[in-house]
C-alpha cells in the first residue's frame, strides 16, 4: 500500500475538519483535495466508489435537501447516473473520503481514518 494519504473534503464539513485535525495530529503526511474547487470527474469518483467497496447509493447523501428536490430515493436510476448527478451536485457526496494506494474509507465517524495511521 501507498504511503501517501489523500483526503476529499469539503473545508466546512464538520466530519471532514475533525478527520483532517486527527491526521495532523498523527503527524502523518496527507494531501487534502477541496472537490469543490477542484471537481471530481465521473472516472474519478467510479474509482474512489471501487476502492470504498461501498454501493454507488451509499455514497449518496440522500438526506440532503437536494436529493429530495431531485426525487432521488424513489427514482430507479443506474449506477452510472447517481455518478453523473453526484459529479454535477457535488453536496450529494459522502464526505470525507480518505485514500491510501488501492483502498478507501468513508470517515464518518472521522475514527475511520485510523485505518491508514
Amino acid at each position: 500500500m501507498s504511503d501517501k494519504i489523500l483526503v476529499y473534503q469539503k473545508p466546512t464539513c464538520s466530519k471532514c475538519r475533525a478527520t483532517l485535525a486527527l491526521l495532523k495530529s498523527s503527524g502523518k503526511e496527507f494531501d487534502a483535495v477541496n472537490y469543490y474547487e477542484v471537481p471530481l470527474t465521473v472516472e474519478r469518483l467510479r474509482e474512489l466508489i471501487g476502492k470504498l467497496g461501498l454501493p454507488v447509493r451509499d455514497v449518496l447523501r440522500s438526506d440532503e435537501p437536494l436529493a429530495r428536490d431531485l426525487g432521488l430515493a424513489g427514482r430507479q436510476l443506474s449506477d452510472d447516473e447517481l455518478i453523473r448527478i453526484m459529479v454535477e451536485n457535488p453536496d450529494l457526496i459522502q464526505r470525507p473520503i480518505v485514500v491510501r494506494g488501492d483502498e478507501a474509507v468513508l470517515c464518518r465517524p472521522p475514527e475511520n481514518v485510523k485505518k491508514f495511521l
